[in-house]
């Protein structure tokens, strides 16, 4: 190249890098941030919103936890160890020092993650032996694994049903079935909530190819349980198929944490499993579906959210080849947790409380006001104990509780205090006497 094209291309690059300067991020986050009527009306329409929320008493708050998940924990502003009644954390194992060990060392192994999705070059020999495990211990054909089970939830449904098929759905059911159900071409109904005579009369008018009745084996809000042995000799009369969703359960319920299924005696009835790696099992995330071993093939070419999300990190993985390892060998988790369950519902009960639901952990406290709700939690975290309220719309407007959640992890002392914290709240709130 010449010499004089050479300075020429010098002295061009230069005006064009000094034509890039005025376009500093500081200007550029000055001109996003000028007035635009659009943007102005959304903000606008955003606050109405959050306002009317404050206004209605259902504005929810997230406390910072500063410690690891556990039964004793720290949240933000305080140094104080305060007892925590509201995880998922059923078995106590988010923190279980032999799982985080394996997690490490399979970080070590494996790496933080996939950087890919399963098909492409996201499945490591670690996937498969998760899946294996999860299919052994619901004692099904195989299993498919999730980055949560509101994704396995909202990819099953649109992948195996059609226009000709129909599908039956408790009408309390988790938000993740709703959102899935929406998803696919199936005819939609829902029945009255554990109706099994509205479920007959659906069942007993429908015309489908295929008829899938969908419920949660544990309602997550109420801490009650499908009649399942009824579900499925109904799925029998009419030729129908069975899925349950047993994220508040898998682990912890029935006698071997096998579910809900193992709850009423009926191992191997149900059709279709899908459940959580991120509750019970750890508690860090994930979730799958287990089940005939055509249709986990098929979820595998068809369901959305797993073709197109990243395969579960390393860590998760080994979290739940662990945690599955420690169920297969030993139930005494789980009949810890349920002895704990029984000693708080007793105890609240003879308190004068109204708890929710069944033979849970899920404990729900019914206070029914959604402020007095809101009120009783922070005073109880001011005597030490970590709950939370719900309100409208997580549960239906008149019926806002306390939710207490049990864990194996709590001592019988934990427990005792916890009684002893809401005895004296709920007098002081007017409550109970």
């Amino acid at each position: 190249m010449p010499i004089f094209s050479k300075y020429a291309l010098m002295r061009g690059a230069d005006s064009f890098l000094q034509s890039l300067r005025p376009f500093s991020l500081s200007n550029c986050l000055a001109s996003a941030s000028a007035p635009r009527p659009a943007l102005t009306q959304f903000r606008d329409i955003l606050n109405n919103q959050i306002t009317g929320i404050k206004d209605a008493g259902t504005y929810k708050m997230e406390r910072v936890i500063t410690s690891s998940q556990s039964t004793e924990i720290t949240v933000e502003g305080t140094q104080k160890r305060i007892l925590n009644f509201c995880a998922n954390n059923y078995l106590g194992l988010a923190n279980n020092p032999e799982v985080v060990s394996y997690s490490k060392e399979l970080l070590d192994k494996y790496g933080a993650g996939l950087s890919s999705v399963r098909f492409i070059c996201g499945t490591q020999s670690i996937h498969k032996e998760l899946e294996k495990k999860i299919s052994q211990f619901h004692g099904r054909e195989d299993a498919i694994l999730y980055a949560s089970c509101f994704d396995a939830n909202a990819g099953i449904f649109e992948a195996i049903l059609t226009p000709d098929d129909a599908v039956f759905s408790d009408e309390l059911n988790h938000a993740s079935i709703i959102d899935g159900i929406r998803l696919c071409k199936a005819q939609k109904q829902r029945y009255k909530h554990r109706d099994m005579s509205d479920l007959e009369k659906q069942l007993q008018s429908s015309t489908a190819r295929l008829k899938l009745i969908v419920t949660d084996g544990v309602f997550s809000m109420d801490g009650n349980i499908a009649p399942l042995p009824k579900i499925v000799d109904l799925a029998a009369k009419y030729d129908a198929l069975v899925f349950i969703d047993e994220c508040h359960a898998t682990g912890f319920f029935g006698a071997t944490g096998r579910g809900t299924e193992e709850y009423y005696n009926m191992l191997g009835r149900v059709d279709i499993i899908n459940s959580t790696l991120g509750k019970a099992l750890g508690g860090a995330a994930g979730g799958y579906t287990t089940g005939p071993k055509e249709l986990i093939r098929l979820l595998r070419q068809k369901s959305r959210p797993y073709l197109f999300s990243n395969s579960l990190p390393p860590p998760v993985v080994a979290t739940g080849i662990k945690v599955m390892d420690m169920l297969m060998h030993s139930d005494q988790l789980s009949q810890r947790v349920q002895s704990n369950t029984k000693r708080f519902r007793d105890a609240m009960t003879k308190a004068g409380f109204v708890i929710g639901g069944e033979n849970h952990p899920i404990c729900p406290v019914m206070l029914g006001d959604a402020r007095l709700a809101s009120i009783f939690a922070d005073q109880m975290l001011s005597r030490g104990i970590y709950v939370i309220g719900f309100s409208y719309p997580v549960v239906p407007k008149g019926k806002a509780r306390i939710r207490v959640q049990i864990s194996a992890a709590h001592t019988t002392d934990d427990v005792d205090h916890a009684v002893a914290a809401f005895v004296d709240v709920g007098k002081s709130l007017k409550v109970i006497k």
